[in-house]
């Protein structure tokens, strides 16, 4: 009776604290799914199925790509050199719908290692990406983007980690 028991608890407990996604919230993670794909294809001719026309991108160290034509002109330049073999994985989603139409999605990725064009080492990493998405035609896209790189050491010293509570 006490493994029952148990185990109904244990149910019970993984229900109260897993959250059911929103049609809305799926089809925005679908979009993301999509972005990571072109990433791992290293061919961003489909990017235009999953961003806005006037989308904006600001990547890693600071590029600001001010439109659909940019953010893929610059993401397919640098996926014929410096990531043409890496590979990019989703770790985690989590969205939040400011409008019926406007939905903020933080994505952190795992990313391989690479050389940069001047030639530097980057040991594989994870990010975090800040991403906007509307709907428009009822069809989730991208209009806004930045990542960063986590580094470790600075999260360490994160003082909302020592935030009273």
């Amino acid at each position: 009776m006490k493994i029952l028991l148990f185990f109904v608890g244990l149910v019970l407990s993984f229900g109260a604290f897993s959250q059911s996604k929103s049609a809305d919230e799926m089809a925005v993670e679908k979009q993301i799914d999509a972005m990571i794909a072109s990433w791992n294809n290293h061919d961003y001719s489909d990017i235009a199925n999953y961003t806005t026309e006037d989308a904006s991108w600001v990547n890693i160290v600071g590029m600001w790509w001010k439109n659909r034509k940019e953010v893929q002109f610059a993401h397919q330049a640098f996926h014929e050199k410096m990531f043409k073999t890496v590979k990019l994985s989703k770790n985690w989603v989590a969205t939040r719908k400011l409008s019926p139409d406007v939905i903020i999605a933080h994505v952190n990725t795992h990313v391989g290692a690479f050389n940069t064009p001047a030639g530097d080492s980057k040991p594989e990493a994870d990010n975090l990406m800040l991403t906007v998405f509307v709907k428009k035609g009822g069809k989730w896209l991208l209009t806004a983007a930045e990542n960063v790189e986590i580094v470790a050491d600075a999260i360490a010293n994160d003082p909302v980690r020592f935030m009273p509570k």
